[in-house]
């Protein structure tokens, strides 16, 4: 937590700097020269426990922390024919301790996997015609720890209806991933690591339109299609013979979730924010989530958000509990994320957005503090403390 409290100041010295130099335009001008038109840093600590680690065969500690920074940039100009650019600019990384991946290796502090980091910066680049009502937007990132790597691109379109209150987007994503083949020790043939690769394809259709001046709604789908190494390589399977395995899942993977989001302005001081999503793939795991969020201004300045999400799933064919699998199966898993569960999330959100700026700096102009308590049937708890400083 010291971090996240070092890193937020370290940005407040950065934005001081920025609005000293930086000229206040009150005229409406657009300005055909690149500028900041907004900045987030958003800082994080997570922290669960539980006794159904993959790693371990569905047994053992779960136990697992993580320190996140992630700054988001945006940059903005006008061209001359009046097309809007702008340029989303994210770097995040990520510090994480695992009491389940430390067994690896099977002894305290020897897995290389027990600690890690990772780091993963992105830009987004989008091309909007306001007069005309469409974006054309691509994007690339990527993601890189001890045993990971991961590229993505992206392409967007949108286009907003005729009387501005509605707009289509459509989407594509791409991830190519190299996955470490980090055995479990007593499964090792060599003292090497070999990679496997790991793509993703994904296709997202929404359709978003405000009904009235009170009500805002959105519909998405999407088409998710994965092939290569889809299982852990670090995790154990237990036969009921009391042998190991590692993990075996197919090498194939079609996701299609479907969502509904709605606002609702009650009044000038309440929002209710409604999301309902229903998933399903061909493993044979069907999921539902429903979420709420009621955003509550208390004054000009300050403002509440509780919020509550409630999951529920079945399990994928493959799944089994420790040293329930036979050696009939092809298929293989312990891993708990892909059990049949129930959980819920539940919290609170703050908001400060004072009319002179946050210790006085103008564009500084919020903080919010989120905190959530997940709470999960395969008895896994955990917490998540978050800080968004803002200047625009």
């Amino acid at each position: 937590m010291k971090r996240i409290i070092i890193t937020g100041f370290a940005l407040l010295g950065l934005l001081r700097l920025s609005a000293q130099t930086t000229p206040t335009d009150s005229t409406g001008y657009k300005s055909t020269k690149l500028k900041v038109d907004e900045i987030n840093l958003v800082s994080s600590y997570y922290k669960q426990d539980g006794n159904n680690s993959a790693v371990t065969g569905g047994i053992g500690s779960e136990k697992l922390t993580d320190l996140s920074n992630t700054l988001d940039v945006k940059l903005l100009k006008y061209g001359k024919t009046g097309i809007k650019h702008t340029f989303d600019i994210e770097a995040g990384i990520d510090h994480y301790t695992s009491a389940s991946s430390d067994q690896i290796d099977l002894q305290a502090n020897s897995s290389a996997s027990s600690a890690d980091n990772r780091f993963y910066p992105s830009i987004t680049y989008s091309r909007e015609n306001e007069e005309k009502g469409n974006t054309l937007g691509i994007g690339l990132s990527s993601s890189t720890e001890f045993d990971y790597q991961s590229f993505g691109g992206n392409v967007s379109y949108s286009k907003k209806t005729k009387d501005r209150n509605g707009e289509f987007t459509a989407k594509f994503q791409a991830y190519l991933d190299q996955v470490k083949l980090v055995l479990p020790v007593e499964l090792r043939t060599s003292n090497g690591y070999g990679t496997e690769s790991r793509n993703t394809f994904a296709g997202t259709l929404s359709y978003s339109q405000i009904v009235n001046q009170n009500l805002q709604i959105m519909f998405m789908a999407d088409v998710i299609s994965q092939s290569g190494y889809l299982s852990l390589p670090f995790h154990r399977v237990y036969f009921n013979d009391g042998t190991v395995h590692q993990e075996n899942l197919p090498d194939t993977r079609l996701k299609i979730p479907l969502a509904v989001r709605a606002s609702y302005f009650l009044g000038d001081n309440v929002i209710i924010r409604a999301y309902y999503r229903y998933y399903s793939d061909d493993w044979k795991l069907t999921a539902h989530t429903a979420d709420i969020e009621v955003p509550v201004k208390l004054s000009p300045f300050f403002s509440l958000s509780p919020f509550y999400r409630y999951y529920t799933q079945s399990a994928v064919k493959y799944f089994n509990a420790y040293g329930a699998h036979t050696a009939a199966e092809e298929f293989y898993t312990s891993n708990y994320d892909l059990s049949r569960f129930n959980s819920s999330f539940m919290g609170m959100g703050l908001k400060f957005t004072p009319a002179k700026g946050v210790f006085g700096i103008k564009h500084f102009n919020t903080v919010e503090l989120r905190y959530g308590h997940y709470t999960k049937t395969t008895q896994m708890t955990s917490d998540i403390f978050s800080i968004n400083i803002k200047y625009k």
